[in-house]
């Protein structure tokens, strides 16, 4: 029984050399096509067999109510869910009046490639039908990053050996069935025709055009179609539409060895506000824009912008081809779901499928816009914008809990909190912080003063006020923030979580920074001098729990006095522990769901020794699951920072994998883009050492034994670098821009026209005994030959 999809380990392509119905889902979100306004999952042309249909607008969701059985003050009354809107990727085929299907008749050959240089999905069949006619199809797909609402498929059908009668159904078919998904809080609620109609407008003239609202949200879409048509003398087009399906239909008669070949572009829009005629002009102009760049046009430029995104982003790794193609992967997917933002957010599966019902956490903050930020920065300042034009509702939402400043959303997709269990959702303040380090990486990295004056600055300043709000000093003069839930999912409501308190901190010291650069407009906030004090004087005495008798900081005050988990008793089969142990039971033991702690190391690595990281890092691995697609990422750049160099291997391919290999089993629902992103930080975080802060990139570069070269290209200030690494040493080389100033293992490093090059030292740090639990062992690395 296949455990998951099989696909060939190819450098810059994924590909499905023969149809697995069994994986078809997971299939679906790893070949889904996106540009971050447009989501199309990797369905079949012909619409089925399928796992989950899906084709998703950025923002685009109904409300649903969140029943409680006891109500509370403060509870959200209502959620969000993403919706599968109109589906234009359909194209139906009969063949002498027989329906392509895959489940019938003989399918001789089926191969799907997700090429990630051309920004395609190519797909093709070889298949005889029942009947005994037997024709070949090839077709191809892509969602432009170039045109933002335009998404297009070239369709051929060849018949092969006899003469065939053809005819093609494209069609925009709205409120799909969507199959009922597991009883899984993972997994989104299905909503049942959420989409009202209100024009259903037939291609007469070319352009055939659907508009729908939402019953409950009020939002209203547009979807378009427009085609080319190539095939023998004497092919027949008509079109037609009525209720939820517009159709055009192509047919004619191909003889053996002849082609009819279909050009569909078709475009999305939406709106809050907008009318029914003006989106429905909205996609029809975008069509005739489309159609003015052709399908040749649009793949010249699909390529080009890939291109582009390649030259300053790439990741060579030697001596792990699944690792190799992995990265790229996850490269390729972030990009999908950032590079046509335009103040959006990025979701937790992206627009790969209906997931976490579509919503965006701090996910996107602390482990995407990392990735982007150094890669294509124009993403991740259009995110962190997003949570600019979010920041009133989180404004209210302090408010309504008794606080100043703003309460950023644990889970959202317009800005409204839709976490309906307070203590993971309201409780873990920490979001606030992890926008706030994104909005400083970004400034850093970029050096983009507007940004600074009109993102960075607000949004501090009303992370800061809310840290003022929430923690208070002791008797003892220590700065306490209690009652919050850290990034462990597996603890709850505790006081002091460190990393909480080291962001926190983080996060007043750039706030005192930033408003003391800007004193007019912070002024304009209502920022004086004493509140500036304030801020700063609570960084200075924010309190970080240490416990001496062990000699490591414990996640939370206490966390290290707990009970310790039975792992030894708890079977492989109830893993992950939240779908198989009341949530009581965790908060209460040291167990640990992800990286709590360990991502502290990483984050505000700063604030340890290097004797208290592999202290840390030693300890919590004994007590963490990993039942978090977020963990492995983390564990990977901490193993490889304290000398567990094959330990980090293992942990890399584990997130690098996690949808190529379908490893959490729900994949089917998105991919994972945190631990897509988890790749790159792994290779470059982790294997690289990269950090970067105040002006200044540092590296501290060691490789594992079975990789022999590493190589990434990052953006940074203006320049263009690329690390080259191998055993023995590194090359530093400015591909553009003017010198830079940077570190290797501590030594500074001014390169300018020529390559520097350095040795690499081995680790220094001792090797303490590190395992994890029972029954939760990281699987050594094997790589496989390409």
């Amino acid at each position: 029984m296949i455990q998951h999809p099989a696909f060939t380990a190819e450098p810059w392509a994924v590909r499905e050399c023969r149809l697995h119905l069994d994986v078809l889902a997971q299939t679906e979100s790893v070949f889904a096509l996106s540009n971050g306004h447009i989501g199309l999952r990797g369905n079949l042309d012909e619409g089925e067999p399928h796992g989950l249909p899906g084709t998703y607008l950025n923002s685009f969701y109904e409300v649903r109510p969140l029943p409680y059985a006891e109500a509370g003050y403060g509870y959200p009354e209502a959620g969000q869910t993403v919706v599968n809107v109109t589906n234009g990727k359909l194209i139906r085929l009969l063949a002498d009046d027989e329906p392509f299907d895959v489940r019938y008749g003989t399918l001789h050959a089926h191969e799907r490639v997700l090429d990630m240089r051309a920004g395609t999905l190519v797909r093709r069949v070889d298949w005889t039908s029942p009947a005994g006619g037997r024709l070949r199809v090839t077709s191809t797909r892509l969602v432009s990053f170039t045109h933002r609402a335009v998404a297009a498929v070239r369709y051929e059908v060849e018949a092969v050996g006899q003469p065939l009668n053809v005819v093609l159904q494209s069609e925009l078919v709205a409120n799909e069935t969507v199959p009922h998904l597991a009883d899984d809080p993972r997994a989104a609620a299905a909503l049942e025709a959420p989409l009202v109609l209100e024009e259903n407008e037939a291609a007469v003239n070319g352009v055939g055009v659907m508009v729908h609202r939402t019953r409950l949200s009020g939002l209203r879409m547009a979807a378009a179609m427009r085609h080319e048509i190539d095939g023998p003398e004497g092919t027949r087009v008509e079109p037609d539409g009525g209720g939820d399906v517009n159709r055009v239909t192509v047919a004619t008669r191909l003889e053996p060895g002849r082609s009819l070949r279909l050009t569909k572009f078709f475009a999305y829009g939406w709106s809050a506000k907008r009318s029914r005629p003006a989106l429905h002009d909205q996609v029809v102009a975008a069509l005739a824009a489309a159609r003015l760049t052709g399908w040749d046009g649009l793949c010249a430029d699909q390529r080009r912008f890939l291109d582009e995104f390649w030259a300053g982003a790439d990741v060579e790794v030697e001596g792990d081809a699944e690792v190799q193609q992995a990265v790229r992967f996850g490269l390729f997917h972030l990009l999908q779901a950032g590079a046509r933002l335009e103040r959006r957010p990025i979701p937790g599966k992206g627009l790969t499928g209906s997931g976490y019902d579509g919503h965006a956490f701090w996910d996107t903050e602390t482990f995407v816009l990392p990735v982007l930020t150094y890669t294509h920065p124009r993403s991740a300042a259009d995110a962190l914008a997003w949570r600019r034009s979010i920041q009133p509702l989180a404004e209210d939402r302090a408010a309504q809990l008794g606080l100043k400043g703003a309460a950023f959303p644990w889970r959202t997709i317009n800005g409204e909190e839709c976490s309906g269990y307070w203590p993971a959702g309201t409780a873990a303040f920490h979001v606030n912080a992890d926008i706030a380090d994104a909005v400083v990486r970004y400034v850093d990295a970029t050096e983009d003063e507007a940004f600074e004056r009109e993102t960075a600055l607000p949004l501090l300043v009303s992370t800061a006020r809310l840290w003022c709000a929430l923690g208070h000093h002791d008797a003892e003069g220590k700065y306490r923030i209690d009652g919050v839930t850290g990034p462990d999912e597996y603890s709850a409501v505790a006081d002091n979580n460190v990393y909480t308190n080291l962001m926190a901190r983080r996060n007043l010291r750039a706030a005192v920074d930033v408003a003391t650069r800007h004193l007019d407009q912070a002024e304009e906030l209502g920022v004086s001098l004493e509140e500036v004090a304030v801020w700063r004087d609570a960084a200075a005495a924010m309190f970080v729990p240490y416990d001496e008798r062990l000699g490591v900081h414990p996640q939370s005050e206490g966390f290290t006095r707990h009970a310790l988990w039975d792992f030894a008793n708890t079977k492989p089969e109830q893993y992950p522990l939240l779908l198989h142990f009341p949530y009581f039971d965790l908060y209460r033991k040291q167990v640990v769901k992800q990286a709590d702690l360990v991502l502290a190391l990483h984050l505000c690595g700063e604030a340890f020794t290097p004797e208290q990281k592999a202290r840390d890092f030693a300890y919590y691995e004994a007590l963490t699951v990993r039942d978090s697609s977020l963990s492995a990422c983390t564990q990977a750049v901490l193993a490889a920072e304290v000398g567990q160099l094959e330990l980090a291997h293992a942990y890399l391919g584990e997130a690098a994998l996690m949808d190529l290999r379908d490893l959490e089993h729900n994949t089917r629902d998105g991919v994972h883009m945190a631990s897509l992103a988890g790749a790159w930080t792994g290779l470059v975080a982790g294997f690289g050492g990269m950090r970067a802060g105040q002006g200044l990139m540092c590296f501290a570069p060691r490789l594992p034994s079975a990789l022999t070269r590493l190589a990434f290209r990052l953006r940074y200030r203006g320049r263009l670098l690329r690390v080259d690494v191998t055993p023995g040493a590194a090359t530093y080389e400015l591909l553009d821009g003017p010198p830079l100033t940077l570190a290797h293992h501590g030594e500074e490093i001014r390169l300018g026209r020529q390559p520097v090059t350095r040795p690499v030292p081995p680790p220094p740090f001792p090797r303490l005994e590190v395992r994890q639990p029972p029954g939760r062992e990281t699987v050594p690395r094997r790589p496989r030959a390409t």
